[in-house]
């Protein structure tokens, strides 16, 4: 049995949400605070976590830092919950390691989605665990640890998800579209200049191998050997 923990302050939809995901046959544990979400995370370590942004105590942008950079934590899969959907609120959101972000209101049938094509993305990645070289670049998949030159690389979930797309495609192009279906996941809506915003924070992080990465103008991306 899956442990999703419920991060939201709306006590009414975080028991509607709670009653869904018993449905489903998940196990369930809500906090209606930053703080006691948090303490949640840390302590009972869930397989997934829905997190809403605006949150008393600490925001869930906080939260989403703070456990991405925790090594107990890190590969707690998060999907946010908010309000809020304009485009630099959900760049801001995948840059701080969410996997997955739904806008307020949503449909049942919709979050229950997500939640499977997040879950599974992670069982897939767990079980195809390895290291991939390319060029001076080394990805441990098992530790989700990058090195170029020997030097780590710090990437946020997204960009990592992203690199690995590129490099286990060596050579073959990637749409934009396809890029946001593999990436971000299941039903993605989203405006395609999010997949140039952060190829170009990937370049930037990865340095020299950063040029590794080539546009093909009017379609997408794809990853060379240097």
């Amino acid at each position: 049995m899956k442990t999703i923990l419920v991060i939201e302050d709306e006590k009414d939809l975080a028991e509607l949400i709670s009653f869904n995901l018993e449905k489903e046959g998940y196990r369930v544990l809500t906090a209606v605070d930053g703080a006691s979400g948090l303490e949640s995370a840390r302590g009972n370590v869930p397989d997934l976590i829905l997190l809403d942004l605006m949150l008393p105590a600490i925001s869930g942008v906080e939260i989403c830092k703070i456990l991405k950079k925790s090594e107990k934590t890190s590969r707690i899969p998060i999907i946010i919950l908010t309000a809020k959907g304009e485009e630099i609120d959900r760049v801001v959101g995948f840059e701080v390691g969410a996997d997955d972000y739904v806008v307020k209101p949503f449909s049942n049938r919709e979050l229950m989605l997500r939640i499977k094509a997040v879950l599974r993305r992670g069982e897939q990645e767990r079980q195809s665990d390895k290291i991939i070289r390319i060029g001076s670049l080394c990805i441990d998949t098992s530790r989700h640890a990058i090195t170029c030159a020997g030097e780590e690389i710090i990437l946020t979930t997204t960009e990592y998800k992203l690199l690995i797309n590129l490099a286990e495609r060596l050579g073959r192009v990637q749409s934009r579209d396809v890029l946001l279906k593999n990436v971000w996941g299941y039903n993605y809506i989203g405006d395609t200049r999010t997949v140039d915003t952060h190829i170009t924070r990937l370049r930037t992080k990865l340095g020299e191998a950063g040029d590794m990465i080539k546009t093909v103008r009017g379609f997408g991306y794809k990853m060379e050997d240097a």
